[in-house]
């Protein structure tokens, strides 16, 4: 516990409820340390905080999909009709059917479309989990560049490799472990600041390349990136230039369009925190967040109504 920091409390009239530790950076737009809780240079799996990366590489070796595809393809979606119908295109443009895909059978998170399906019928489908356009993307990659199909979620397949190669070169450093995501594909450990200087690279890459690419894409189409009321989509759509990208067990990365960069890890795996300190950090850099002022409120309710909140953690205090 002595590498960590207290990042949020929730409050219930007054009472210290719970804690959420964890490690959080902000960089500078010239990559400096801005400020650091915990250490930030310790071990952390990203889960798909690192799918804009995965994104990347699947442009890097050929893989040319719109605005919208390439969003999707780095984000976690809520599977909504949407997201699925561009799943299956990007399937068929590379001659392949829902069987090829190697995520796990899901419920849509959304819940109107959810109801919807269970209303008529239907069953879990991994074309509705959340990591579909990921998935259909390095198969569309795998298939472009003449790779094996059936085993694109191995470690040592080309494709998972070039993650692993661009992943090290982004976050300055090696992968720290080496395990499964929830979704089946290789997850690359990092740490906080490698996870923060990776999405700084991100934003800041030349026009053109296949970095910016995904980042463009990203900010163009916010929606593929999440979904309906999603807090990534939100925060995209309501400040300008930011790309942010969370990932499972609490982790969040956030990136402006100059550079400037905040990642964390809760070290209990809630999220619920994890936006209002996104927030938090962007302003304090200097990023106008005027526009998200619901996104840096997380209410406590009891009966239904805000009985309290999570504020920000002992060790966050110059951000208040």
């Amino acid at each position: 516990m002595s590498d960590l920091a207290e990042l949020a409390v929730v409050e219930r009239d007054g009472f210290a409820e719970s804690r959420h530790h964890g490690t959080l950076v902000a960089l500078t737009a010239d990559g400096r340390i801005a400020f650091a809780a915990g250490d930030p240079n310790a071990p952390i799996l990203p889960r798909s905080s690192v799918k804009p990366w995965q994104a990347v590489v699947c442009r890097a070796v050929g893989l040319v999909l719109d605005d919208a595809g390439t969003a999707l393809s780095a984000g976690s979606h809520t599977g909504e009709d949407a997201h699925a119908v561009l799943s299956r295109e990007i399937l068929v443009s590379a001659g392949l059917s829902e069987e090829a895909l190697g995520c796990p059978p899901d419920w849509p998170e959304d819940e109107p479309t959810r109801n919807s399906l269970i209303a008529g019928g239907s069953s879990r489908s991994p074309i509705r989990m959340n990591c579909s356009g990921k998935h259909a993307a390095m198969l569309a990659a795998s298939v472009v560049n003449g790779w094996d199909v059936g085993g694109y979620l191995l470690p040592d397949h080309p494709l998972q490799q070039r993650v692993r190669a661009i992943l090290e070169e982004a976050t300055g450093g090696p992968v720290t472990h080496v395990t499964t995501d929830g979704c089946g594909a290789p997850l690359f450990g990092t740490t906080t600041l490698g996870l923060a200087r990776a999405a700084a690279r991100l934003v800041t890459a030349a026009p053109g390349s296949a970095e910016r690419t995904v980042a463009d894409a990203m900010r163009a189409e916010p929606f593929f990136v999440g979904g309906t009321g999603h807090v990534n989509t939100e925060l995209m759509r309501r400040v300008p230039g930011v790309v942010a990208k969370g990932g499972a067990e609490g982790v969040l990365v956030a990136a402006a369009a100059d550079g400037r960069a905040v990642a964390m890890k809760v070290l209990d795996g809630s999220p619920r925190a994890t936006t209002m300190l996104a927030v938090a950090a962007l302003r304090a850099l200097g990023v106008d967040t005027s526009g998200v002022g619901d996104l840096a409120e997380v209410p406590v309710l009891g009966g239904g109504r805000p009985v309290g909140r999570i504020r920000l953690g002992a060790d966050l205090g110059t951000f208040a």
